[in-house]
């Protein structure tokens, strides 16, 4: 079968990997792509989707399997990472037949399937994608449509966004979807002590959400959002949850597992670790379901999932790990889907602290960094290096802007000059001095244990050495992640800024999400970058948007807080009985986004 890439202008979503990067998912109102709806426009089911775009954002490791970007297929063996603009043709003269199980592996078990209360990563979403719906949804090439909802239409300061939902829709147990059903699951998502932390920040303590009539909603926000309905209602705040179920789970923690939604497929039976299974849903309201069930199976080991697909034991993964996608494009009865404009592998740095809390460290440690050794040896080429949050195809991109690297002499320079100045403070992290023997002191902390993640610090440290101290601590991922949104690190490895809107990306940003824990992960306070985002996201039109958001890119590049590696590279991977995966609609017919960030959706896939 023709293997299939499409590349897309929208950033995508990934959102959340652990559990405190649940917080992210709820909260990263983002997504990119057009224009946002015009004032007191209505965007109703049968928009074409040229308004705005919608996607989700979420932090992880920067191991290379487990990414997030949009969507994209290949029907050539290139491993250099070039995009390919390519759609994926329909398949005609093909009649869907019911029946068959769709057997998918993931890179990771999730820890619960409650878009209310887990920690919806990349696999999270993916599983939740068989069982909940979204109020909106994508379309190809930024674009955006309402789904459950019928409706969305914006105040004239973009303010308020007035959501009607559609007629006569239920959950798999019976309860009606209403207006009462929209308020539980929002109040439910802010009131949670992790995803709330991504979801307070950007509405009022009061009034967040008012009931018009019983189909009926106004979101009110604390500031204009031109692409509200994008940005948070096509990710886990979108995904709407049974208000009976949600009570329930909330006084019987187990009931997490075993979720009830409106969508294509129901609950049928979790085992975690081994494999999470739904069944048809015979009564959906948006049309037939084809496949008998859907069954998730997490293999973390990418060379193990791999050796399932290709022994016929699972029919579909997902991956970000350089190697396996080389070994997929080689078998050509594999159809992929492929997209790096999601998000991006970089090393993260806390300034909060020393030695980091001066910019000089944060540059040294830049110039310092062999990206290109990196992207040879562990992306192997496979994926294309970055300077910025934005592939060169996004309308957003800033040529001007150039990420320095791999100048090792320039970093000893500057690290000799912190050390004669700062070389007595106390790295808090380490508790030691700043700089022994003239060279700064710091730590690298992964997540682990994973032999490419031990190999990335071998790798860094040859680089860094030249100026710097490494100390290794390679922790439990959600030790990890603990310790990044604490603060409790100096520089780390990390994959992040996936929101399809990119101001949905805020939520890493602005000086709002710093606290005891953080979502702003390096703890960077910069009231005009806020006054950038701010302005962003009141913006409906992207060229307006555009000047905006290269000019946050530039400061983003002169605060030297990420030393971006590459664009991650998601493949979604099927074999060739598998079809329909991109051909999955709105209630109008119009056709909707195949994949992003790694995730696939499942109600018009069918197996020959």
């Amino acid at each position: 079968m023709t293997a299939i890439r499409r590349s897309t202008n929208q950033r995508s979503l990934r959102v959340f990997a652990l559990p405190l990067a649940a917080a992210l998912l709820a909260a990263s109102c983002g997504g990119g792509g057009d224009d946002a709806a015009p004032d007191d426009q209505v965007v109703t089911e049968d928009s074409t989707g040229d308004t705005a775009p919608a996607d989700d954002a979420a932090p992880d490791d920067a191991a290379p399997d487990d990414a997030a970007p949009a969507s994209s297929i290949v029907d050539d063996d290139t491993s250099d990472g070039s995009p390919v603009e390519e759609t994926l043709p329909p398949e005609e003269n093909l009649e869907p037949v019911a029946g068959g199980t769709l057997r998918y592996g993931l890179t990771a078990e999730t820890n619960g399937i409650n878009p209310t209360a887990s920690a919806l990563s990349v696999n999270g979403l993916m599983i939740g994608n068989a069982v909940f719906d979204t109020l909106a949804a994508l379309t190809p090439g930024g674009g955006w449509v309402p789904y459950l909802a019928e409706s969305f239409t914006p105040s004239d300061d973009f303010r308020s966004w007035t959501m009607k939902l559609r007629p006569n829709i239920t959950f798999h147990d019976g309860t009606p979807l209403n207006a009462e059903a929209i308020t539980v699951n929002f109040e439910s998502q802010r009131a949670h002590p992790l995803v709330g932390l991504a979801v307070k920040p950007f509405f009022p303590d009061e009034g967040a959400v008012t009931i018009v009539d019983d189909l009926t909603v106004i979101f009110n926000l604390l500031e204009p959002d031109a692409q509200f309905p994008s940005a948070a209602m096509t990710g886990q705040l979108g995904m709407v949850a049974s208000p009976t179920w949600l009570e329930a789970a909330a006084a019987d923690g187990a009931l997490n597992q075993a979720p009830i939604g409106t969508g294509p497929f129901v609950f049928d039976s979790r085992s975690e670790d081994s494999v999470t299974r739904f069944v048809r849903n015979d009564n959906w309201w948006n049309g037939d379901v084809y496949l008998d069930a859907v069954e998730f199976f997490p293999v973390p080991d990418p060379d193990a999932r791999n050796d399932l697909m290709f022994g016929g034991e699972i029919n579909a993964l997902h991956t970000t790990n350089q190697a396996s996608t080389l070994d997929l494009r080689d078998d050509e009865s594999i159809q992929r889907v492929e997209n790096d404009a999601g998000e991006e592998s970089f090393a993260m740095i806390n300034s909060s602290v020393p030695p980091f809390d001066d910019i000089r460290a944060r540059k040294a440690l830049t110039l310092a960094t062999p990206v290109d050794l990196y992207n040879d040896l562990i992306a192997l080429g496979v994926n294309r290096p970055a300077n910025q949050m934005f592939i060169p195809e996004s309308p957003f991109y800033n040529p001007d802007v150039v990420q320095e690297h791999d100048d090792p002499d320039a970093a000893v320079v500057l690290a000799a000059e912190y050390c004669a100045e700062r070389g007595t403070d106390e790295n808090t992290v380490l508790g030691t001095p700043t700089c022994t023997d003239g060279k700064i002191n710091i730590e690298l902390q992964w997540s682990g244990p994973a032999v490419v993640q031990t190999r990335i610090a071998d790798l860094l440290d040859e680089g860094w050495s030249v100026a710097f101290n490494v100390t290794f601590n390679e922790l439990l991922e959600d030790e990890h992640v603990q310790q990044t949104a604490f603060g409790q690190y100096n520089v780390n490895t990390w994959r992040q800024f996936g929101a399809a809107n990119p101001t949905g990306d805020n939520v890493w940003l602005m000086c709002r999400t710093i606290g005891g824990i953080s979502l702003n992960w390096p703890r960077f306070c910069d009231e005009q970058r806020d006054a950038l985002i701010l302005a962003t996201m009141a913006e409906p039109d992207n060229a307006d948007r555009a000047p905006l958001l290269q000019e946050l890119v530039q400061r983003i590049h002169d605060d030297y807080l990420y030393i971006l590696f590459n664009h991650t590279l998601w493949t979604n991977a099927f074999a060739e009985e598998v079809h329909g995966v991109c051909e999955r609609t709105a209630p109008d017919g119009t056709l909707l986004e195949c994949a992003t960030n790694g995730r696939t959706w499942f109600s018009s896939v069918w197996i020959d």
